[in-house]
């Protein structure tokens, strides 16, 4: 194996290791020696890739974008073709990652950006990019969404998406409160509810008996009428 491989292979595995640390104690907690440690790696080798603590996470912001970017870019949920129903694929499938343990689905943006606003504001930035980047991802769909309904509004496709992050990222944080994802699949559940109502597109089962009367009210109806009309 080539020195230049090797290196390549080395930094790969910090930043791997880099992702789950700091995703299971946070920023501030996790040290270059727990990193190194997760990583089977020396201190020498983690210096001959980043200056600092803070380089690494700049880095790891970075390559968590790259890794996130091409997963979510290959997800099944851009293939319907009506907008809203892509939308709705959408929040089914991050409620679908919900598997493992919390540092397995959770952000490494949203965890970090949480403890370092104020005082990294390099960090910060990479942070605020990585999410907004990813939100931005949903704008053409919302737009799409919008005039196809004919939807004139005072939000914006880009102020729906940033919401659509924000509730995903307060599900990850009760999940670490709660210490588990059952509370992060309820609070996603909720979030496909209020996508539906805000496109007017109630599943069967959520349907208000004014949206969709089933027969007996129809019928009902219908005698209701006859008879008042024979009185």
């Amino acid at each position: 194996m080539s020195a230049t491989l090797e290196r390549h292979e080395s930094k790969t595995k910090i930043l791997d290791a880099a992702l789950h640390v700091i995703r299971a104690k946070g920023y501030e907690a996790t040290r270059i020696e727990d990193v190194c440690e997760a990583a089977g790696l020396t201190k020498g080798s983690f210096f001959h890739h980043f200056k600092s603590k803070e380089d690494l996470a700049l880095a790891a912001v970075e390559y968590w974008e790259e890794m996130t970017g091409a997963f979510f870019a290959s997800a099944p949920y851009h293939q319907p073709a009506d907008p809203v129903d892509r939308l709705l694929a959408y929040v089914d499938f991050r409620k679908s990652i919900l598997q493992g343990d919390l540092p397995d689905f959770t952000c490494l943006a949203g965890t970090m950006v949480q403890e370092i606003y104020d005082t990294h504001p390099a960090i910060r930035e990479a942070c605020n990019k990585n999410l907004s980047d990813h939100s931005a991802t949903l704008v053409p769909d919302i737009e799409e969404a919008m005039r196809r309904r004919g939807i004139e509004a005072a939000w914006t496709a880009e102020s729906l998406a940033l919401y659509i992050q924000a509730a995903i990222q307060g599900a990850f944080i009760l999940a670490k409160a709660k210490h588990g994802p059952e509370i992060a699949a309820a609070c996603i559940d909720h979030l496909r509810r209020y996508i539906e109502l805000l496109f007017n597109r109630p599943r069967l089962e959520n349907r208000l008996p004014w949206q969709f009367p089933d027969k007996t009210n129809s019928n009902k109806a219908n005698s209701d009428k006859t008879n008042s009309q024979e009185g």
